[in-house]
């Protein structure tokens, strides 16, 4: 045990016969030690490196200001007498920079009275010198627990409003319960898992139960859709900035992927990032490290990665719009949902699931869905998958009055289903015109509507397929 006369106290009081005991299941963190006396940031650097934290440290209230303005810390130590700026000033400074940071106080006897002002300003506790080892531990792993534990209060109160849960994935048909298999499996494991689909097939769903079924599970899932942002805000979003890193950055902002430390970050869309952002992604990958924005420091991380494409990666590859080395990393386990008119036998199921969430969140008991409805539903063609199945069921509860939904609440579905199907007459009085248009219309479908599909089984270019989509007005003209 280390021994300093001016740190350590006696031994500590004893409860019953045994020692009060330092909990060992530490919460590991960064922690920051401002003191203006060499041996105190020594001795406690000393202390709190052998626990397994990161340690910092400062010699003055106004170097710690500065090192609190370039990094985040989970918790720091002050000296609550200090030339210049004190610790109330170091508390301060932290509480503005990052909220969730813990401060703990180190005071004389005397000045207990400050010490407890102190607390009042947001400090967590303050240790009065001299202190045993024991007791400075002690307080640390509280102060590490209780952070641990707002953000996960925080994050159950997301989960709490959060629809997708596992048993959303909903279906028994042979494809779909082929991705429940390969989800089951691959959960477990620490694997990056590639998910493929078209847009509304359920692929955040199956990113939530991939979580759910993880080690992980009582830890953050964070998602973000990389198309909803400008290539330059994506980057300081996921990898957060320090203050001054470019205008308007008035303070350090953690990024997404340091909120899903030692859990999991979604990130759909992932193909709608640029080449710039996919070299920063693949070296988190090989290093396990991020990088702020503005900052020359990295900082390790502890995150599953889970990504998503409605697109064809092998095509963006090719086409050079997305690194292939960036690919061979993020396809370690594909898991490809399919779409709903490959599962219809899944649509009954599905409506039923549906009903009855929706009868009970908008307060409108639906009492049953005529067996005609899931014959128009089976015949239609779904362009939005489940995603679309579910706004319709939605819609149709929110406007049925009856109790019971029949065809009459889907008649923009059966409109859809009636409407005549274009050039009915016999192939050998169509033109070569009026061939290739229908074919181009049948692929078209046949692949979601999602052209760089369409162009690769027709075999043609996608401008082509462009300029005769353009042509035959299958498109609308802009």
């Amino acid at each position: 045990m280390l021994a300093n006369s001016y740190f350590f106290g006696p031994a500590k009081v004893l409860i019953g016969a045994e020692k009060i005991r330092v909990r060992r299941e530490n919460y590991m963190g960064k922690i920051l030690i401002v003191d203006d006396e060499e041996s105190m940031r020594i001795t406690l650097s000393l202390l709190f490196k052998k626990q397994g934290h990161a340690i910092s440290t400062a010699s003055s209230g106004e170097e710690a200001v500065a090192i609190i303005n370039k990094d985040i810390f989970d918790v720091i130590i002050t000296d609550l007498k200090m030339e210049e700026l004190g610790g109330i000033d170091v508390l301060r400074a932290a509480k503005v920079v990052h909220t969730k940071t813990e401060v703990i106080i180190l005071t004389a006897y005397g000045t207990i009275k400050n010490a407890v002002e102190a607390m009042k300003l947001g400090a967590f506790d303050y240790l009065t010198k001299p202190f045993e080892p024991d007791e400075g531990i002690l307080v640390v792993n509280k102060a590490l627990e209780r952070k641990s534990l707002i953000g996960r209060v925080e994050y159950l109160r997301k989960e709490v409003r959060d629809k997708y849960r596992f048993e959303n994935l909903v279906g028994e048909s042979p494809k779909f319960q082929k991705v429940l298999e390969i989800i089951s499996a691959v959960a477990p494991t620490d694997s990056t898992v590639l998910l493929l689909g078209e847009t509304g097939t359920g692929k955040e769903l199956a990113a939530k139960a991939i979580h759910n079924l993880s080690l992980r599970r009582d830890n953050n899932f964070v998602a973000l859709n990389c198309g909803s942002l400008p290539p330059q805000i994506l980057e300081s979003e996921l990898f957060g900035y320090i203050k001054g890193a470019f205008t308007g950055a008035s303070k350090n902002k953690e990024g997404l992927f340091s909120a899903a430390d030692r859990g999991t970050l979604f990130l759909d869309e992932i193909t709608a990032t640029t080449p710039e952002f996919q070299i920063s992604l693949l070296r988190v990958l090989q290093e396990g490290e991020i990088r702020r924005v503005g900052d020359v420091k990295t900082e390790k991380v502890d995150v599953r990665l889970l990504v998503a494409t409605n697109k064809d990666l092998k095509i963006e590859v090719k086409e050079s719009r997305f690194r292939e080395d960036l690919y061979h990393r993020l396809n370690v386990v594909p898991v490809e949902l399919p779409p709903l008119r490959d599962r219809r036998e899944d649509i009954p199921l599905l409506v039923e699931h549906f009903v009855k969430a929706y009868s009970e969140k908008l307060e409108n008991l639906i009492s049953g869905v005529d067996p005609a409805v899931i014959k128009l539903f089976r015949e239609y063609y779904w362009p939005g998958n489940i995603r679309e199945l579910e706004h319709t069921i939605e819609r149709a509860i929110i406007f049925c009055r009856s109790g019971r939904l029949t065809v009459n609440d889907f008649d923009d579905i059966a409109a859809s289903v009636a409407k005549p199907a274009l050039l009915e007459r016999p192939p050998e009085e169509l033109t070569l015109q009026e061939m290739e248009k229908k074919h181009i219309q049948t692929v078209m479908k046949t692949c979601g509507e999602n052209q760089t599909k369409a162009a690769e089984k027709l075999g043609i270019g996608r401008n082509t397929l462009w300029r005769k989509l353009k042509e035959y007005t299958i498109i609308p003209e802009e």
